[in-house]
């Protein structure tokens, strides 16, 4: 695109290969481009589905909006209306754009939260595994007095129904639960500090329900840790969970951002604990003079599984959930809470719900006619 210094819209430049020999350098650029009077353009005001109207009746890889004065406001992409069309379920703001999140933390937070907020970061969420603490609430209080309500900030983690009430009436948007759950987290045996997750969840959920009835202010609850298969994250919503974290979950694709390696016969990733040497670093444990003396490990540096695309895997795992939903008769998460029934299950029954008593097959791949 080309405008001139008073901002007005002038034409497209053309895609063709020029080969530009040194005097053709001195030409001026109006003469490589699409002038404006040749370009299908709309008015500001225009709605998404009639700019994508336009683009497909032109067979147009772009639009541009200008406003009445003829200045270029925005752009419409063809790929953009193929890319929502291929991923329906993409979690979007008003504006057609991707909500984004970020992690903070409660020492720099009054450097950080200004700088994520100008970038127009949606929401913000603490990173820690202790929120049971004043500097959450510390944090909190920064984002109510500097932004009110418009900028959307997530506590924890906690363990019980204490520390959900702390963080609730210190006004976090959203807890999360679970201490040491995580597959690469180390922190029950190195400092004897945490609780088994369903219990954890159980106790929260409680006290989350009973802060809704007093206040009529409900606060989600993330399950954060203990997910390994597809079915922890069903029985985690079905004790109450509004969502979960899945980073072991997401850490076995090729999206995500470590490289596969093999490790004899088999293909894994990379994958490492927020605790662990490998990430440890002063701006998040800051230990002062004595940190080579108290420095330890909570978390372990590991390889996962490699499982290939996120997005064949994640069908299968949302189909998964949805099943399950129907087997309890619900269509909603929120059904789900109400409806599901939890039962404590021994050794045998866990035993008995898997394949047993028989001799599997070898499966062959190759089919015969």
């Amino acid at each position: 695109m080309i405008g001139s210094s008073s901002g007005k819209f002038l034409g497209i430049l053309t895609n063709k290969d020029y080969r530009l020999s040194r005097d053709d350098l001195n030409l001026p650029v109006d003469s490589y481009m699409t002038k404006k009077e040749n370009v299908i353009y709309a008015e500001k005001g225009i709605s998404l589905s009639e700019a994508n109207d336009i683009i497909w009746e032109h067979k147009l890889n772009c639009l541009p909006i200008l406003t009445k004065e003829g200045n270029l406001k925005y752009l419409v992409f063809r790929k953009d209306y193929e890319e929502r069309k291929n991923n329906p379920n993409s979690l979007l703001d008003e504006n057609k754009r991707y909500v984004v999140g970020a992690g903070i933390n409660t020492r720099d937070y009054e450097e950080r939260i200004p700088a994520l907020v100008e970038a127009g970061v949606d929401l913000l969420c603490m990173d820690s595994s202790d929120g049971f603490s004043i500097w959450q609430k510390n944090t909190i209080d920064f984002v109510r007095e500097k932004y009110g309500d418009s900028v959307k900030i997530g506590a924890g983690n906690v363990v019980d129904a204490e520390g959900f009430r702390y963080l609730a009436e210190a006004g976090a948007d959203f807890i999360k639960v679970g201490v040491g759950g995580g597959s690469i987290c180390i922190t029950r045996e190195q400092k004897g500090i945490g609780r088994g997750q369903a219990s954890a969840l159980i106790d929260v959920i409680s006290e989350r329900d009973k802060y809704f009835k007093e206040t009529g202010i409900y606060i989600p609850v993330c399950s954060d840790g203990g997910i390994v298969h597809d079915h922890h994250i069903t029985i985690a919503l079905a004790l109450g969970a509004d969502f979960v974290m899945m980073g072991r979950y997401f850490a076995r694709f090729d999206e995500s951002p470590t490289r596969v390696v093999k490790v004899g016969n088999n293909y894994v990733k990379e994958y490492w604990g927020e605790g662990s040497n490998r990430a440890r670093n002063w701006q998040r444990y800051d230990l002062g003079e004595n940190k080579n003396k108290l420095s330890f490990e909570e978390g372990v540096d590991s390889y996962i599984p490699y499982a290939g695309s996120l997005k064949d895997n994640l069908q299968i795992t949302i189909a998964k959930i949805k099943s399950t939903m129907c087997n309890c008769g619900a269509t909603s998460i929120k059904q789900l809470h109400e409806v599901a029934r939890l039962t404590l299950v021994s050794d045998v029954s866990i035993s008995e719900g898997s394949a047993h008593d028989v001799i599997l097959k070898e499966i062959d791949n190759t089919f015969k006619a």
